[in-house]
């Protein structure tokens, strides 16, 4: 990944080595951070069960970095609904980025005992491994689905509606739990609320895939694309180097108070259909032409028809600056899309 401009107090520290531990450490998200602090000589466990991760994300990580940072590099395969295992992961760990979540609004509807068990079970075993283990900043993937039924457009912090989906409801009770702790625990404690997070490594397959990968993967093969709804349904979509540049910020700035919720996102919305015209022309660039026209059909369940973030608190707090746009963003996943997907055709 390119690097992004950090303040000179970042650059300091990062260029001394802290102990980082990354739940979900395989997955999408999580292997990007891995990947970022391992390429700033930082030392990083790693902990993910490969429910949703996958192992080629540790492979790429270890093909990225040089030996020597490699070996900055512990791997524990395991899950964060057993305590023993975050205790064991959190030992001597100066930062958690907790980002291990069991993802997805439809999946949450289909199986929601799944949902909570590992987004609120799993959650309150790693903050309570945190604390226990006395880590200095206990940093959480939340969720734009807090939100919930709330018209309000951009979305601030501090005014969310109700939720409109078990994962929601999980997403929510994680701060609720993070600030609890903060206040009974003094633990330092901050929430960053992604909205619709993509890039390299998102996983293209699967029922509950997000968007974006399912829908190059579905051009690349020349397969038809399915629009939930008008196509007029809008979201601030958000580059992972974005994500990652805010994860490093919320561990080491200085906090307003011990809890503290930011939103991730660029601050722009962009509709489905207009999100469809830019993958098409992305994968033009790259020789690969889909002449189709998207597939209508009903909205999806416990969806948000817009959704679309005020930035300014994690940019003035957190000094957070996006460094893509969705255009950008997608242009430059894109390569890592067309390689993996044609090698995975080749060898099908």
């Amino acid at each position: 990944m390119k690097d992004f401009n950090m303040l000179d107090d970042l650059e300091i520290i990062l260029n001394t080595p802290k102990s980082w531990l990354i739940t979900g450490a395989a997955g999408f998200i999580g292997s990007n951070i891995v990947e970022y602090l391992l390429k700033h000589d930082q030392n990083v466990v790693g902990l993910d069960n490969f429910s949703t991760g996958h192992r080629s994300n540790i492979d790429e990580i270890n093909d990225s970095v040089t030996v020597s940072q490699r070996e900055r590099f512990n791997f524990i395969e395991g899950d964060i609904k057993d305590y023993n295992i975050c205790l064991k992961a959190s030992h001597n760990i100066d930062f958690c980025l907790h980002q291990a979540a069991l993802g997805s609004v439809p999946r949450s509807i289909s199986d929601p005992l799944a949902t909570n068990a590992s987004n609120i079970t799993g959650f309150l075993n790693v903050l309570s491994a945190s604390k226990e283990s006395g880590n200095a900043r206990f940093v959480f993937a939340a969720s734009s689905s807090t939100y919930g039924d709330s018209a309000q457009l951009p979305k601030i912090e501090d005014e969310i509606g109700r939720p409109l989906s078990p994962y929601a409801v999980t997403k929510y009770v994680n701060e609720l739990y993070a600030e609890v702790f903060s206040r009974t625990y003094h633990m330092e404690t901050v929430g960053l609320r992604y909205f619709n997070v993509f890039g390299a490594r998102q996983d293209p397959a699967g029922a509950y895939a997000a968007v974006i990968p399912k829908w190059i993967a579905s051009m690349i093969r020349n397969e038809d694309v399915f629009i939930n709804g008008d196509g007029k349904t809008s979201r601030d979509f958000c580059y992972v180097e974005n994500a990652v540049q805010a994860n490093i910020r919320a561990a080491h700035m200085e906090l307003k108070s011990n809890h503290e919720i930011y939103n991730v996102a660029v601050g722009h919305r962009t509709s489905l259909l207009d999100l469809f015209k830019h993958i098409k022309h992305s994968l033009g660039e790259h020789g690969i032409i889909y002449e189709k026209e998207p597939i209508y059909r009903d909205f999806r369940p416990g969806d948000v028809r817009h959704s679309q973030a005020n930035i300014d608190k994690a940019s003035i707090e957190l000094k957070y600056c996006p460094t893509h746009n969705i255009k950008q963003g997608i242009a430059e996943a894109m390569p890592w899309y067309i390689r993996n997907l044609s090698a995975k055709e080749l060898s099908s």
